[in-house]
């Protein structure tokens, strides 16, 4: 279970008889009560993207707690090593980049980048030839891995960004 999730899941049903009553209460601001209910409406999945998305913007550990101290903002040297830990735990999606190529694979590995793209000869060939070059943009992890296997194995330096 998401750790955000996890921790509030017992709070979620009172939080929204909360929200409900305080948008008829007088004096509450519209916007605050807008914002907690699309919060309110979110996924699990969602909320935990949401939890972690908040924590690096304030600049704070990925891992620690509301009650461990999460209200201070970390030092300058920590919130670098706290952005790439999230942008590492968070990346969904990945470019597959191919460095170099053996020149005895060439053919090989423009058959690959041809099934895997839908271009045509001439054009997977002048992309093979640029190398480096990314082939794939924005493809989710599994899919990345199986295509740069199969680059790998036709005889490509293959990177995964």
């Amino acid at each position: 279970m998401p750790l955000f999730f996890s921790k509030f899941a017992q709070l979620v049903p009172r939080l929204r008889r909360l929200s409900t009553a305080a948008a008829t209460a007088a004096g509450e601001d519209p916007k605050l009560s807008r914002i907690a209910d699309e919060l309110l409406a979110l996924s699990p999945a969602e909320l935990d993207d949401y939890a972690a998305l908040l924590r690096l913007k304030l600049r704070l550990s990925l891992t620690s707690s509301a009650a461990a101290g999460g209200a201070s903002p970390a030092g300058a040297g920590d919130a670098a090593a706290g952005a790439e830990e999230a942008a590492a735990a968070v990346k969904t999606a990945f470019d597959v980049k191919i460095e170099k190529y053996e020149a005895a694979a060439k053919i090989k590995i423009i058959k690959e980048v041809r099934a895997m793209t839908d271009l045509g000869l001439k054009e997977a060939k002048e992309l093979v030839e640029k190398a480096p070059v990314v082939v794939r943009t924005g493809l989710p992890k599994e899919e990345a891995e199986a295509l740069a296997a199969k680059l790998k194995a036709a005889g490509a330096a293959v990177a995964l960004e």
